[in-house]
Order: C-alpha cells, then sequence, then structure tokens
C-alpha cells in the first residue's frame, strides 16, 4: 500500500518568535493597519501636492471668496437674487433649484412608475403590451439625449408670447415656458400653514388609530380619503379665518413677453420631464419584481375572502412587494438627484451649473468642488437614511 500524505490543514504553528502570525485576529489587525497607514500616506501625498501647485500658482486656500459679488444672473431662483449677490448665494440658490427638481421628479417618477409596473402585469393586452414597449424604449435611450429631445424638439419650437397657447384663459404655453397665475399670501396667512401641520399631525394619530381598531375589530374607515379631506380643508379653514389673504398675480402680456404670474421656464420644465420619465420606466421594473415576488397563493387566499382584484391588489399584494421594492426604489431616487446635474447641458441653473459658473469667475476650483462633493454626498447620505427607516417601518415581522 502507498503511504497517505499527512494531513498539514491542521498543523500546529512552529514554536518560536512567529508563533503570533498565526493567530487570525493579530493577522486582520495587522491587513487593518497596513490599508490605514496607505490611505493616510495617500492623503497626505494629495495635500502636499495640492499646497506645491497653490504656491506655485500664487494662490491660497480658504472659502473668504464666498463674500464676494457673484456678477452674473441666474434665469431661475426661488430665493431672492441678482448680479451683486455673493457667491455663496449664488450657490444656494443654485442647491435650492436642485432640490426643487429633484423632489418634484421624484413625485411624478414614483407615481409614474407605480403606475406602469401594474400595468405590466395587466390581464390587459394592449395596456401591458404599452407598459412593456414605454419602458424598454425609454430606459434604453441615454438621459441626456432625451433632456435635448424635450428641450430642443418639444418645448423651443413652441410659438412665442403672441401667439401663445392660451390654457383657460389663465395659463400660457410658449417657447418662453409655461406661466401660471401666482398667489401671494399676506398677513394672517400663518393660520393656514398652522393648521396644515395640526392636520397632518391629526392625521398621522388617526391613521394609527384606525390600524389598531381594525385589528381589533377586523372594521376598516376609508382613512386615505379621511385623511385628504382634513389636510386640503384644515388650511383652506386656515385661510377663511383670516380674512383670505391671499392675492393672484395673472399674466397679462405686455410688448413681446409677459407681465405677471409665474412661470416655468423651458429648461425646468425640459429637465423635470426627462427624470421623470426615464427614471419611471427603471421603478416600474422594480414595482414589477416585487409584485412578482410575492407567492401567488396570497392572491388566491384574498380571492377566497371575497377580495375583487383591485382590493387584493392593494390590501395584500402591493404591501408585502413594498419590502422588495423599496431598495432598489432608494437607488433610483439617488440615482434621480445625481442626474439632475445634466441640467448644465441645456443651462438650467442648478448646483453644477453654478458651480461651474462660480469656479470660472473666482478661480476657485478646489473650494467649489469640494462644496459640491459634500452637498451631493449628504443628500445621497440624507436619502439613504431615510430610505433605510422606511424600508425597516414596512417590513415584514415575524409573530
Amino acid at each position: 500500500m502507498t503511504a497517505q500524505p499527512a494531513d498539514v490543514s491542521h498543523r500546529a504553528p512552529p514554536p518560536g518568535a512567529g508563533r503570533w502570525f498565526y493567530d487570525p485576529r493579530v493577522r486582520g489587525w495587522l491587513a487593518q493597519a497596513i490599508v490605514l497607514v496607505l490611505l493616510l500616506w495617500g492623503v497626505y501625498e494629495v495635500v502636499i501636492n495640492t499646497q506645491t501647485n497653490l504656491e506655485r500658482l500664487n494662490q491660497n486656500f480658504g472659502f473668504d471668496f464666498l463674500d464676494r459679488a457673484a456678477g452674473f444672473d441666474l434665469s431661475t431662483s426661488i430665493l431672492s437674487y441678482s448680479s451683486n449677490s455673493s457667491y455663496g448665494k449664488a450657490l444656494l440658490v443654485g442647491f435650492w433649484n436642485t432640490a426643487l427638481v429633484s423632489v418634484i421628479g421624484i413625485a411624478f417618477a414614483t407615481v409614474l412608475g407605480f403606475a406602469l409596473g401594474v400595468m405590466r402585469l395587466s390581464r390587459n393586452w394592449v395596456v401591458s403590451r404599452f407598459a412593456t414597449v414605454y419602458i424598454e424604449i425609454v430606459r434604453n435611450i441615454p438621459l441626456l439625449l432625451q433632456i435635448f429631445i424635450w428641450y430642443a424638439l418639444v418645448l423651443k419650437p413652441l410659438p412665442g408670447p403672441k401667439q401663445a397657447i392660451d390654457l383657460f384663459g389663465s395659463i400660457f404655453v410658449s417657447n418662453r415656458g409655461i406661466i401660471t397665475p401666482h398667489p401671494g399670501f399676506g398677513d394672517g396667512s400663518w393660520l393656514a400653514v398652522l393648521l396644515f401641520a395640526l392636520a397632518l399631525a391629526g392625521t398621522w394619530l388617526f391613521r394609527r388609530w384606525a390600524k389598531a381598531r381594525q385589528e381589533a375589530t377586523g372594521q376598516r374607515l376609508p382613512v386615505w380619503w379621511i385623511s385628504m379631506a382634513v389636510i386640503i380643508i384644515a388650511p383652506l379653514l386656515g385661510l377663511a379665518l383670516a380674512g383670505w389673504p391671499v392675492t393672484w398675480s395673472y399674466p397679462e402680456l405686455a410688448g413681446f413677453n409677459f407681465k405677471g404670474g409665474m412661470t416655468l421656464v423651458p429648461e425646468f420644465v425640459a429637465l423635470l420631464l426627462a427624470l421623470s420619465i426615464y427614471t419611471a420606466a427603471f421603478i416600474a421594473e422594480n414595482v414589477r419584481s416585487g409584485i412578482l415576488a410575492v407567492s401567488h397563493g396570497q392572491t388566491e387566499a384574498a380571492h377566497a375572502l371575497g377580495l375583487d382584484r383591485a382590493k387584493t391588489l392593494r390590501l395584500v399584494v402591493i404591501p408585502q412587494a413594498m419590502r422588495v421594492i423599496i431598495p432598489p426604489l432608494a437607488n433610483q431616487y439617488l440615482n434621480l438627484t445625481k442626474n439632475s446635474s445634466l441640467a448644465v447641458a441645456i443651462g438650467y441653473p442648478d448646483l453644477m451649473y453654478t458651480g461651474g459658473t462660480v469656479n470660472n469667475q473666482s478661480g476657485k476650483a478646489i473650494e467649489v468642488f469640494s462644496l459640491l462633493l459634500v452637498v451631493y454626498l449628504a443628500i445621497s447620505i440624507l436619502t439613504s437614511l431615510f430610505m433605510n427607516w422606511f424600508n425597516a417601518r414596512i417590513k415584514l415581522v415575524e409573530r
């Protein structure tokens, strides 16, 4: 018989000073220490190289330039802004413009994406094929190209202000944008805000009570309709009690443009439509995968209890599918927010656009892009934290 080789997999470490090296914990700490030293060395080299280049260019590092006058105008601004405002104010305007298009885009993309995801699983051949064609076409066309299509081929060819499309006598659509009536709130409007906040808190408490009541008695209340009614009526009641301190500014054609009202510039509309429609295609696939992940036995059990297809989807399937939908949905929200930086291609003054302009004017590239990095990183982290919290709230809990 041939001799079998000895098993060396469990051989004891050799005696001597090197015995500590065979301890997994020691090797783990040693590997982490080496990585940390290399990382600190890399940071040190970057700092020294940057300092050397700044000295060679006779520049210094600092954020004092944020107080200087910007010297340029922005086409869209939620805050009051002019060319005499500071660089810091310009970056703040860019941040709020990014937040505005991102929040509205997330809302539109979520509603449209959920609708398309459900439509793709519809038994109606026309509805399901329409959703399929939409998803496959939209998500395979680059987003930047879609932004150019909406901006250059849809909005810019619209007629000028004198031939603007008139909707209901108070909304006008032209190549200058969408001009709508603009409300102005006077003294006493704080009462409407207060009642709106109280309505939100009250509906939250009401939903909790209604859920506990349903678990105890099995009886459901129209929570959604009652909540929406309270949220809408409460601020209107506050305005009525304050004497209705609301004045409307209506757009009027004056010469070659409109005066009054509120203008949604073509850059904003094109970016919002492109981001919403593009992201909705990916959200639709997340919704479809979440619905398909729910066991078919759940649907059969709901039908056995007498629930129709609509109630089965709303009360049984969707709540269980959310645990699969939410994680990738968070990624799509992050993608939409970061994709908004493509606004620079059509001149919408978002954070990236204003940051680039400030950099060109001040020459403070390191400082400006460091601020942009921190802001985008903070937005992403806050969005992830909120979605993780929401995901923990809706996850299934084993009894």
